[in-house]
């Protein structure tokens, strides 16, 4: 089992960038695949993107591609995601999961969740 907690959400003009962090308890990070998910106010929650265990494989939601860079470092048990040229419709509460399986879009494919940060993006 893992236990997970995001750091790093806030208050962000259009056009700002903010990086958001997931830790992880344990011994076996390196072990789990992991992913971002937002939920914005109102809507289904949705996903953003997902990391293999290495960091060689990425899978990007179309409406991030090119904007959000995710990233990992094993040795701190840590994920990163770098959010530029954010838009007022990024604001939600960002998760970080975490999943045995491979790379994958699937929300129920990610049975540990951590809590959640805000992103608040002002126009």
């Amino acid at each position: 089992q893992v236990q997970l907690v995001e750091s790093g959400g806030g208050l962000v003009p259009a056009g700002g960038s903010l990086r958001l962090s997931c830790t992880a308890s344990g011994r076996t990070f390196c072990t789990y695949t992991m992913g971002w998910f937002r939920q914005a106010p109102g809507a289904e929650r949705e996903f953003v993107v997902a990391i293999s265990w290495s960091g060689g494989n990425t899978d990007y939601a179309d409406s991030v591609q090119g904007r959000f860079s995710v990233s990992r470092d094993n040795a701190k048990n840590t994920m990163y995601l770098q959010m530029n040229s954010l838009k007022p419709e990024d604001t939600a509460v960002y998760y970080c999961a975490a999943t045995r399986s491979p790379v994958t879009k699937t929300e129920s494919m990610y049975p540990y969740w951590g809590q959640g940060t805000r992103v608040t993006v002002s126009s």
